[in-house]
């Protein structure tokens, strides 16, 4: 597979195989995702070949939720976990650091006839959510876009009522032999074409695949949900990894 770039110091963070000022990253990302936000749903299709609506439908089936909780879906601008989440009867409150992400949500759930959410745009690493107000905590495909990835988790287990619950589904490094590397050339050389094609934008799908590349592996992630605080955390790879589900609980 491809090597990632160096880690990134103390000063700086990755932006792709870049390495930026910490301070410069979120708006560049915001950036990516104001340009993308029209044909996300789009492109994740043709990106996945669908199969991202199987690991949603299981990620929320994870996740349990029910009647009357309250949940944040953190990074849910177009609202693909939402409207899975609010089909049991949870109260789902929608958040995303990009309006242009959540404009798009909005108007697919009044397509869809989807009432009750709510839509509020929030920074993951400073949530302007009360102390355990939340019964459970989803971030699907956005943690790795999150400047202080440590900060973030730490906010998330702030919002979480004890015995609340994080679910995060996530890219990661696939350990099976042979498809890594399959993978990895598809990713770097059919992608952003596909970006091209669908989006006129090569450039951004290209970022969203080097930042898979730099994210923390599985096991390294585990240890920084625990280190925020959460217990009994729990990883569940799919594809070898490819993507992963990680789970903890706040005690």
């Amino acid at each position: 597979m491809t090597d990632p770039a160096p880690t990134p110091t103390p000063d700086t963070v990755s932006f792709g195989y870049e390495d930026i000022p910490a301070q410069e990253k979120t708006a560049r990302v915001g950036g990516v995702f104001t340009s993308v936000a029209a044909k996300y749903d789009l492109m994740n299709d043709a990106m996945s070949g669908g199969m991202h609506r199987l690991w949603k439908d299981r990620f929320v089936r994870r996740v349990k939720p029910r009647e009357g909780e309250q949940v944040l879906d953190m990074a849910g601008g177009t609202g693909d976990i939402a409207f899975r989440l609010a089909a049991s009867g949870a109260a789902v409150t929608v958040a995303d650091i990009n309006p242009a992400m959540l404009e798009v949500g909005m108007e697919r759930a009044a397509k869809r006839g989807i009432d009750g959410l709510v839509w509020t745009e929030a920074n993951a690493e400073v949530l302007q959510f009360p102390d355990r107000f939340f019964d459970a905590y989803t971030i699907a495909f956005g943690i790795r876009n999150v400047t202080d990835i440590p900060k973030a988790l730490r906010e998330a287990h702030r919002v979480l009522r004890r015995g609340g619950r994080f679910y995060c589904l996530e890219f990661s490094t696939t350990l099976w032999p042979g498809f890594g590397d399959v993978y990895d050339a598809y990713s770097h050389k059919v992608v952003p074409k596909l970006g091209q094609l669908l989006a006129g934008d090569p450039e951004s799908y290209r970022y969203l695949i080097e930042s898979i590349r730099r994210f923390p592996d599985m096991e390294k992630f585990k240890g920084m949900i625990a280190e925020a605080g959460f217990v009994q955390t729990k990883v569940e790879p799919m594809l070898g990894g490819l993507v992963a589900i990680h789970s903890g609980w706040k005690i």
